[in-house]
């Protein structure tokens, strides 16, 4: 059920997703106060042992209009994909803030064993019209999430969550990987205030329960959460629902009881995760110089 929280500051830009808006400033320290013991180095495709597959998570920036007019263009974005494919070994991405042209363009650059999914954002007005965002480059396209996969993908959903009424509609998407028996759900949650309409309503809590929800033990999901780690600190802890950090670990996870790990953002913060109940055998943080977000790898082992 949607839940009202106290009064928030007025709706924000759509574009205005910097993590300095979304954490206070006090809980940086926790986000950073546990990492996985394994090394974050980058590590070559051939490193994988049979039975492994690694997945990644990267918001791209890709929106210019979104304060991303730093972070380089399609192809400095596309060549990022490459690398994190070719040199890191990820055969999984989910993608936010991708431009459907960056997305067919990687595809074709990978070649044609690979596959996507993509799912524009929407902006819907007062009188409940919705408008598909577009990318600000020339030939660009639309912008929205993606999975996109060196194998096909099946079984493709959109997952239900509660969305804002008014404003900016980002979403959750799933689809099965088969040649890892695997199924991976990718999602970008509502910044607080993404409701003009209902500016002091939290929808986070509600979307993290859909996401757990179209997740089973053969399930890696995530993506950019738009949210600090639970800790007595975070005075928005209370929307991460219980499975997550325990019967879903994340890919960062030190122990069981650790909540933190590595910054994901230029800024210092943490917003973007990767769960699973599967065996984790080894987690990264990429700077591709190419967004306001890291890449986070997950290695896990699927076989």
């Amino acid at each position: 059920m949607l839940r009202r929280t106290r009064p928030l500051r007025g709706p924000r830009s759509p574009g205005r997703r910097r993590a300095r808006q979304l954490l206070p400033a006090g809980i940086l320290a926790v986000l950073v106060a546990a990492s996985v013991s394994w090394p974050a180095t980058r590590e070559g495709a051939a490193a994988l042992a049979p039975g492994e597959v690694r997945v990644a998570t990267w918001n791209m920036c890709g929106v210019r209009q979104w304060n991303c007019q730093d972070t380089g263009d399609g192809s400095r974005k596309v060549r990022a994909l490459e690398r994190l494919a070719g040199v890191d070994g990820v055969r999984v991405f989910l993608l936010q803030e991708v431009c459907a042209g960056d997305l067919a363009a990687a595809r074709s650059r990978l070649g044609s064993n690979w596959h996507s999914t993509f799912t524009a954002y929407v902006h819907r007005d007062a009188h409940n019209r919705g408008t598909a965002v577009r990318c600000a480059a020339h030939g660009q396209g639309t912008a929205g999430i993606a999975i996109l996969a060196s194998s096909p993908l099946s079984r493709v959903t959109a997952v239900p969550a509660q969305q804002p009424s008014a404003g900016l509609r980002r979403g959750i998407i799933c689809a099965t990987v088969a040649l890892h028996r695997l199924r991976v759900c990718n999602a970008h949650l509502s910044l607080p205030g993404s409701d003009p309409a209902h500016p002091g309503w939290e929808f986070r809590d509600d979307q993290l329960e859909s996401l757990m929800g179209a997740a089973d033990g053969r399930t890696v999901f995530g993506g950019d959460l738009n949210s600090a780690p639970p800790s007595a600190r975070n005075r928005s802890g209370w929307i991460w629902p219980r499975g997550f950090f325990r019967r879903f670990q994340e890919c960062d996870q030190a122990s069981p009881s650790s909540r933190g790990g590595r910054a994901t953002l230029a800024s210092g913060h943490k917003a973007d995760y990767l769960f699973t109940a599967l065996p984790r055998t080894g987690c990264s943080v990429h700077d591709t110089g190419a967004s306001d977000h890291y890449a986070m790898v997950l290695r896990t082992k699927t076989g």
